[in-house]
């Protein structure tokens, strides 16, 4: 009996066996075709052009996915693909999500799991930022889980750039957990209010990593059943409210080990997005809160507010500003950032940035290329960057057949 490739090869990695009614028919590659039908492939190429303004760059403001790698030169930041079998509707749909990153960023956002042994990040320029079973259970309206690595449940702004507001992120998203291992349950009890909790390994990132490591890189006391516990509750604004109808508040906490400072801790963060009577206007608002319990790791505050004008269809206007407070004597931070946004080709995120950072109570940035010594020597940091991002999204993925004549 003669079997096409695809089914040769998934036998040989022992995902499908070759049983006789397979071998008389051959209907694998109707079932392999039949699952990829409903799953699509998407992602983007996030790029930037850095121009740090003034000399001695080497001590940039620390915000998540910035530093002196970048400055004063053309980035290619990241790549993300995905894989994506949405829910249906059925009362028991499953589904998965996967979202792979390949680039610098990928380094930083440091979820290999090779570091729970090793301590570093391995320098593969290559993560999983996302990798989850979607579930739903009929129980009232219906819970959806997610099962394995998902981003964190608390912030503003997003992990993927090209969906925020701005192209840099704020010290808010910096001092927030990025993604966990763990189940995570959403229930929408109605239009208005939607709730979510779950159940993690640590704080995060780093995949499959435990707050108790057998010689690993924290040799703490926790417990074997020692994890971390999050929640967050969503609320928008019936279409009754007048201009302010679809405007959110969120809220929403994360509590436990956190792999990234070796301390238990916490996070705590309110927000909220506000329409204005001006339909074109929208106004942003959030709070966050990291607290160390005590344990010598940071405590941190911050404050930001977000405006966003879309000017015409393609034109758009996002501004952010923030305080930061490093509590203890630590550094006291003001940002600003301007961002301007023109989709001029299809497909194509095209973004203009000026971010200026404060330090309120010293110097904090910059430093003498001249002198040997890498103490900062400026109060302020300017930053004008250029930012395209090129997306594909819900491409089909293709079948079995057609990767065969590729």
């Amino acid at each position: 009996m003669k079997f096409n490739k695809w089914t040769l090869g998934l036998a040989a990695v022992g995902l499908v066996s070759l049983n006789p009614a397979t071998q008389a028919v051959d209907s694998t590659s109707a079932t392999v075709l039949t699952a990829l039908s409903s799953t699509t492939l998407s992602g983007y190429v996030d790029t930037s052009a850095q121009w740090n303004l003034g000399t001695g760059n080497l001590n940039n403001p620390p915000y998540t996915f910035g530093g002196p790698s970048k400055a004063d030169g053309f980035n290619l930041n990241v790549v993300q693909l995905s894989l994506d079998k949405p829910l249906d509707e059925s009362e028991w749909a499953a589904g998965y999500h996967v979202d792979l990153w390949a680039g610098p960023d990928a380094n930083t956002l440091g979820t290999q799991s090779s570091r729970n042994m090793t301590g570093d990040t391995g320098g593969s320029d290559f993560a999983i930022r996302q990798a989850y079973v979607a579930l739903r259970t009929p129980v009232g309206n219906g819970i959806d889980w997610k099962i394995g690595v998902f981003d964190t449940v608390i912030g503003y702004e997003s992990l993927a750039s090209p969906s925020n507001p701005n192209y840099t992120h704020s010290y808010g998203f910096t001092i927030e957990p990025t993604t966990h291992t763990g189940i995570l349950g959403t229930y929408k009890i109605n239009d208005l209010i939607n709730v979510t909790g779950g159940i993690a390994d640590t704080v995060g990132p780093i995949i499959n990593n435990r707050a108790f490591p057998a010689g690993g890189v924290f040799n703490g006391n926790k417990a074997e059943s020692y994890k971390t516990y999050m929640g967050a509750v969503n609320l928008t604004a019936p279409t009754g409210w007048g201009f302010v109808s679809g405007s959110t508040l969120s809220f929403g906490a994360v509590n436990g080990f956190n792999d990234s400072t070796g301390v238990n801790s916490a996070n705590y963060y309110v927000g909220a997005t506000l329409n204005t009577p001006i339909n074109a206007l929208k106004l942003g608002f959030a709070w966050d809160l990291l607290d160390s319990h005590g344990n010598g790791g940071p405590d941190a505050y911050d404050l930001a507010g977000y405006v966003s004008f879309q000017a015409t269809e393609k034109l758009s206007f996002n501004g952010r500003g923030e305080y930061l407070d490093n509590v203890g004597g630590g550094p006291r931070v003001y940002e600003f950032t301007a961002t301007a946004q023109y989709d001029l080709w299809k497909n194509v995120i095209s973004r203009v940035e000026f971010r200026w950072d404060h330090g309120d109570n010293g110097h904090f940035f910059g430093s003498n290329p001249n002198s040997s010594s890498d103490a900062p020597t400026r109060k302020n940091a300017y930053m004008l960057a250029a930012h395209p991002v090129g997306a594909a999204s819900g491409a089909q993925a293709k079948s079995p057949s057609t990767l065969q004549n590729d």
